[in-house]
């Protein structure tokens, strides 16, 4: 069962958004300067967990074959003994 990238992904850019606008309001930037660097930072993160979810999922998808192999390779060599 593959996992749906972009609501986690969606879910991370927010809380990277808010989170370095918070960070950028603490250290008195401006309003502009602190929206930009969100921003971007929410881009990335976007970008990020969207690979590493994929990546997950290739993982898991070549496990659960490996595994459906090796019970493919089980069962006929039961059959032929």
């Amino acid at each position: 069962m593959p996992l749906d990238s972009r609501p986690i992904a969606i879910s991370i850019a927010v809380l990277f958004f808010f989170g370095i606008s918070i960070i950028g309001s603490l250290c008195d930037h401006t309003p502009f300067t602190c929206c930009k660097r969100a921003l971007i930072a929410a881009v990335a993160a976007y970008i990020l967990a969207t690979l590493a979810v994929r990546a997950i999922n290739a993982i898991i998808f070549s496990a659960i074959v490996e595994q459906q192999t090796k019970k493919q390779e089980e069962q006929n060599s039961d059959t032929t003994n």
